[in-house]
């Protein structure tokens, strides 16, 4: 009698095991096709989702999650390029306009990057103030860092070659940063 017992409580557990994995790969697909159609309304979907979707467990279905991973993704991401540029700003051999050109740019991302973090301050504050405000606000400052990133290899007009390598750096901070506004601003849309 007692072997009975144990063979019907392992066959429970492993019926068990196997219904919550059933139930957490669910909610992994339903987490994951939730990022798939958010990032189909933004202006570079494929980007938006390949950049995403490994983080779906973190995001589950919540806009405000999938805003904030968005935007984080896009800062870590402008903190990598800002720092590449420091390295090819000191390539020796580049004329005195291209130098200065350079300086703006790395103070440009600077800005870009001072933007997002007060922007991710504000989505990570718990509710206290006046959510249309606090969003209207973070999606100016992101505004205003997906200006300053567009602006950034606008002072190379006269060395098309080094404005290539640069927009070349920039132009996937771009992109990310139009994502994390466009998802931003769904989110915003769903307490209008």
């Amino acid at each position: 009698m007692e072997g009975y017992y144990t063979i019907n409580s392992l066959a429970i557990i492993i019926l068990l095991l196997s219904s919550s994995t059933n139930l957490i790969f669910a909610l992994e697909q339903t987490s994951v096709e939730f990022i798939r159609t958010s990032c189909g309304l933004t202006s570079y979907p494929t980007l938006c989702f390949n950049s995403l979707s490994s983080k779906a467990g973190a995001i589950q279905t919540s806009p405000k999650l999938l805003a904030q991973t968005a935007l984080s993704v896009s800062l870590e991401t402008t903190l990598t390029t800002s720092s590449s540029m420091v390295k090819l700003s000191q390539v020796h051999g580049m004329a005195p306009r291209e130098v200065a050109a350079m300086k703006d740019c790395m103070e440009l991302l600077r800005d870009s990057v001072y933007q997002m973090k007060k922007s991710l301050g504000e989505m990570n504050r718990p509710g206290s103030k006046d959510f249309g405000l606090v969003m209207s606000d973070i999606q100016t400052w992101v505004s205003a860092a997906l200006t300053d990133e567009d602006t950034c290899s606008e002072g190379f007009a006269n060395d098309p070659k080094m404005k290539n390598v640069v927009r070349g750096k920039v132009v996937n901070v771009v992109h990310l940063t139009s994502n994390a506004l466009g998802l931003i601003n769904s989110f915003a849309s769903l307490h209008e």
